[in-house]
């Protein structure tokens, strides 16, 4: 019984689109979180990091029908550059305007 449900859950997943592919692995990600690392530059200087990012998400209209521009998330914001969360430093909400924040967003090295 068990095979034939690990079967079944198989094709279901090979008959999907790659979008559709690409959506339920989004989700396990969404679930299982990425730990990420956001920089945030002025010129070439660092001006602030936030640490264990889980996602960046792209806000929607309340209307809920396009994406407005920018994202948002939660991390630690990571004041001293350490790449550790210290005692003192909070996990705190941040957004980021699409068109006035150069950014990079990538999986923490530690």
């Amino acid at each position: 019984m068990n095979k034939l449900i690990i079967i079944i859950l198989f094709l279901l997943l090979t008959a999907c689109t790659q979008e559709s592919q690409n959506k339920f692995s989004r989700s396990i990600q969404n679930w299982t979180g990425t730990n990420g690392v956001l920089d945030i530059y002025m010129g070439e200087k660092l001006v602030k990091r936030f640490i264990k990012i889980d996602k960046l998400s792209t806000a929607q209209s309340t209307s809920g029908n396009t994406a407005r521009d920018y994202r948002y998330g939660y991390g630690i914001l990571d004041s001293n550059f350490n790449m550790k969360a210290d005692p003192d430093e909070k996990k705190i909400y941040f957004e980021i305007s699409g068109y006035a924040t150069p950014y990079i967003f990538y999986d923490s090295p530690m």
